[in-house]
């Protein structure tokens, strides 16, 4: 028998490192080539890596919760064939419960590994194993904090969906906030910069000291470079949304639109691509070469979407967006916030970002004041969107209204452009007829 040794390898663009997240096999178990054997977190989204091996394994090299570097070897599998392994990178593969059906392997659900980490005593199950549901959606589940046994079937086998999950994770969240936790005996959470060199200050467990990785190192270096690089200018205009409310119920109504989730950010993102062909320049970026600065107009627009997903903020954007008509804008919105919300976007779809939309009105915020996405001259905030008195006709009437919010690099555009730009994307929620030219 060879030990066969396998590496951490880059399973993005320029990554250097990546934290073991969870180990799907022990010592002793027996793999195949293509089964997943670990799940990792880079500083963009969760990879399940499938086993370039066959054979038995050996050693776990890193331990979960450690942060591991590109190239360092991770895990031995014992092998009797010494020939090239196979190569480890994204495969189709039938999936035991959906024997017609196929899964990237690497980057959603592999074969079935005997391991013996999988024992009830051993590793408790969050959601209920008496539930039919696949790998990915049980994931989906415990990241929306949702209990399978909860959610009601609606899969022809009587499995649950994706679907499913997140219509339960929805309904529960109007009641979250019915009731009010007491105060609690900790009085102050610290939250570090940086990983901790030392033991906490104290010993009555307090505080509690969080090391900062992943998603959240990647947000806070881009956030802090922008900032201290970009001379960010902040503007807002309060908008009469009634009627973009009107033509959000007429497509929920419509047969070509059944099949795919309708929402007011729909509406905004066509505003968003209507008025950045109107002011090119907020699709522009503030580019710094050996020759000097130069400004980098894109005539093309991969809107990004800030996504607020269980391991932080991501921000993956919708390619060519300006080519869509609205029905495939709206399934190209809906399949985004779902990968994002399962940890599943690729390093590719959170790349080359033109500009940038975040929805804050879906927490109940009325404005603010965001920071630009590297690489973007802009990015604009949807508040949200409530029954205010407005003035129509010299009469006081109830109206949707919304606030419109952005911030924009003021080395790339003036005033009069951002100005422009913002008023452009008010006056479509304040009249979508204006996208029929």
């Amino acid at each position: 028998m060879t030990d066969q040794t396998f590496v951490l390898p880059d399973v993005g663009e320029g990554l250097t490192e990546a934290e073991i997240v969870q180990w799907r096999v022990a010592p002793g178990d027996t793999v195949a080539v293509n089964d997943v054997i670990v799940e990792i977190e880079t500083a963009k989204s969760l990879v399940e890596l499938p086993s370039p091996y066959a054979g038995t394994v050996g050693e776990l090299l890193a331990s979960e919760g450690s942060t591991v570097e590109v190239g360092a070897p991770i895990i031995t599998i014992g092998s009797t064939d010494a020939g090239t392994p196979a190569p480890a990178q994204p495969a189709t593969v039938p999936e035991p419960s959906d024997p017609g059906g196929a899964v990237l392997v690497g980057y959603g659900t592999g074969g079935a590994v005997s391991s013996r980490r999988r024992k009830p005593a051993e590793r408790p199950v969050k959601a209920s194993v008496g539930v039919v549901a696949k790998p990915p959606i049980r994931k989906l589940a415990r990241d929306l904090g949702v209990d399978l046994s909860d959610v009601t079937p609606s899969g022809p086998a009587g499995e649950v969906t994706r679907d499913d999950v997140v219509k339960h994770a929805e309904q529960a969240s109007v009641f979250r906030n019915i009731e009010t936790p007491a105060w609690g005996e900790v009085r102050e959470e610290t939250i570090p910069v940086a990983a901790p060199a030392a033991p906490a200050r104290v010993a009555d467990a307090r505080e509690e000291s969080i090391p900062v990785r992943g998603v959240r190192k990647a947000t806070a270096n881009a956030m802090t470079s922008s900032a201290y690089s970009a001379p960010h200018v902040s503007v807002w205009v309060d908008v009469d949304a009634s009627r973009t409310m009107e033509l959000v119920k007429r497509l929920k109504a419509s047969p070509d639109f059944a099949d795919v989730r309708i929402s007011p950010l729909l509406i905004m993102a066509r505003a968003v691509i209507w008025a950045l062909r109107r002011t090119p320049m907020i699709n522009a970026a503030w580019v710094d070469t050996d020759d000097g600065a130069q400004i980098s107009v894109r005539h093309y627009v991969n809107l990004g979407i800030a996504a607020a997903t269980p391991r932080g903020l991501l921000v993956p954007n919708i390619k060519d967006a300006q080519t869509m008509n609205t029905r495939e804008l709206a399934k190209a919105l809906e399949s985004l916030t779902l990968t994002a919300r399962e940890g599943k976007t690729s390093p590719a779809d959170q790349t080359g970002g033109t500009f940038t939309i975040t929805n804050i009105g879906v927490f109940g915020v009325d404005a603010g004041t965001p920071i630009i996405n590297p690489g973007e001259a802009g990015i604009i905030a949807l508040g949200a969107i409530r029954q205010k008195p407005w003035v129509v006709d010299g009469e006081v009437r109830p109206r949707w209204v919304t606030t419109v919010s952005g911030s924009f690099d003021h080395r790339v555009v003036d005033g009069d452009g951002i100005s422009r730009f913002i008023a452009d994307v008010a006056s479509v929620l304040e009249e979508p007829a204006l996208l029929l030219d």
